[in-house]
């Protein structure tokens, strides 16, 4: 399956780079900047480059999957937010839509159930995702959406709890969510679902046989 990475030079996004590139599948990685290429092409990936806040359709021919991973970080105001993680998201949708790809996935977060309950300066973080999320299951594409707890640097366990609601216990390595995103890619009962996943008891591909 050839694979669109979009957000790839990110850090859950180079970790999936890698997974793709060990396997059978042809990986590309859309990154903004030429200095990022060499990281990737370490990785066995393809590169392109394409900015989100532009015209990336190039990026997308040819594509079977698309695996959106990009965010606009912890730091950036209200407006990259809504750029990247709504609009840019949005975009690379329709993107795909018209370019005939079928298979979206889409990494988000969990969201509170009510944005009211939500800090401050992670409303618009929240706000934008869940919009995006919510355009992507309007869609007539293969989608899933991966919504993961807090997110840290720890080696992955490779044990996951997965299931459409688990609220906010615990959190869970960057690497186990790459693995995710991998183990989830070619799972059709992952198609049209939305779940969220934490450190848990069970293996990947035990949890998202479940979902």
């Amino acid at each position: 399956m050839k694979v669109l990475v979009i957000g790839a030079n990110g850090q859950v996004g180079k970790q999936l780079v890698e997974l793709l590139g060990k396997s059978e599948h042809e990986v590309t990685a859309m990154v903004r900047d030429t200095d990022q290429i060499p990281t990737m092409e370490k990785l066995s990936a393809k590169t392109v480059t394409g900015n989100l806040e532009k015209d990336f359709s190039h990026a997308v021919a040819g594509a079977d999957a698309v695996i959106f991973t990009a965010g606009s970080g912890a730091h950036t105001g209200y407006d990259k937010t809504i750029l990247i993680d709504q609009e840019g998201a949005i975009k690379a949708m329709d993107t795909a839509k018209s370019l005939g790809v079928k298979r979206f996935i889409m990494l988000s977060s969990i969201i509170p159930k009510r944005l009211a309950d939500a800090p401050e300066s992670m409303k618009p973080y929240y706000a934008a995702k869940n919009r995006a999320d919510e355009y992507l299951k309007g869609t007539n594409l293969d989608y899933t959406i991966v919504r993961p707890g807090r997110l840290t640097n720890e080696p992955g366990s490779g044990k996951i709890d997965a299931a459409v609601s688990l609220g906010y216990k615990s959190s869970i390595p960057r690497a186990d969510v790459a693995h995710v995103l991998f183990e989830t890619l070619e799972q059709e009962n992952t198609y049209s679902k939305t779940f969220e996943i934490l450190s848990g008891d069970d293996s990947i591909s035990k949890a998202l046989r479940n979902v």
